[in-house]
């Protein structure tokens, strides 16, 4: 790096402390990276990005308060040119294109960021967009699937609670009969043997979450 180049300010986002620190030692070895602020759930980010137009945000994906996704919507709304690297334990495919259409430039697994992290940061920071391969390999084994309605997400979000075809039809105010319709289209899209299965699936994912 030319010493006349200044160094890539960052700002960190993530509801777990311990994290953050392991980003922060991270960085701190590199001479053209800059730690500028940090955040521990969604609001924070939106506040900290606008008092501090970091070039790279590191977002996580499941916090209080404000998740990632909306805060990547929000921050995307007023900053287009934001540049953000979600950072996450989930490689669910509806997470991964959620994510990637709330804005976010790269997709790393919290698992691979001692060895993916900075050279991600200086792809996306030159403009690039970067996906792990193992969270690609999991896009296109589902791009041609049936997406759920979002009334099916719904009833698959009730049985991943426990919920029975009665409680669910009473939650939703449709009847029994018209909850065991979506249940079999949804077992008929995910694959699935059963509703515990189905909702496995619905976790791994990321069609659902658990609340």
């Amino acid at each position: 790096m030319s010493g006349d180049r200044a160094p890539i300010r960052i700002l960190s986002v993530d509801d777990h402390p311990l994290l953050r620190e392991g980003v922060t030692a991270l960085l701190a070895g590199q001479a053209d990276m800059q730690l500028v602020a940090e955040a521990s759930n969604g609001r924070e980010a939106v506040e900290q990005f606008r008092k501090h137009r970091p070039d790279v945000t590191l977002m996580d994906l499941q916090m209080p308060e404000m998740n990632g996704v909306d805060a990547m919507m929000a921050i995307c709304a007023e900053f287009p040119q934001a540049r953000i690297i979600v950072l996450t334990t989930y490689t669910g495919d509806v997470q991964v294109m959620r994510a990637l259409k709330a804005g976010a430039r790269a997709y790393l697994l919290k698992s691979s960021l001692r060895k993916e992290l900075v050279e991600t940061i200086r792809i996306v920071h030159a403009g690039q967009k970067r996906i792990l391969p193992e969270v690609a390999s999991e896009l296109a084994e589902h791009a041609t699937d049936d997406s759920l309605s979002s009334r099916e997400v719904e009833v698959l979000r009730l049985v991943s609670g426990g919920n029975a075809n009665k409680e669910i039809a009473a939650q939703l105010s449709i009847t029994e009969e018209t909850v065991k319709g979506h249940m079999k289209n949804i077992l008929a899209k995910l694959g699935a043997n059963d509703r515990t299965h189905a909702a496995m699936i619905g976790l791994k994912r990321g069609i659902i979450d658990l609340r």
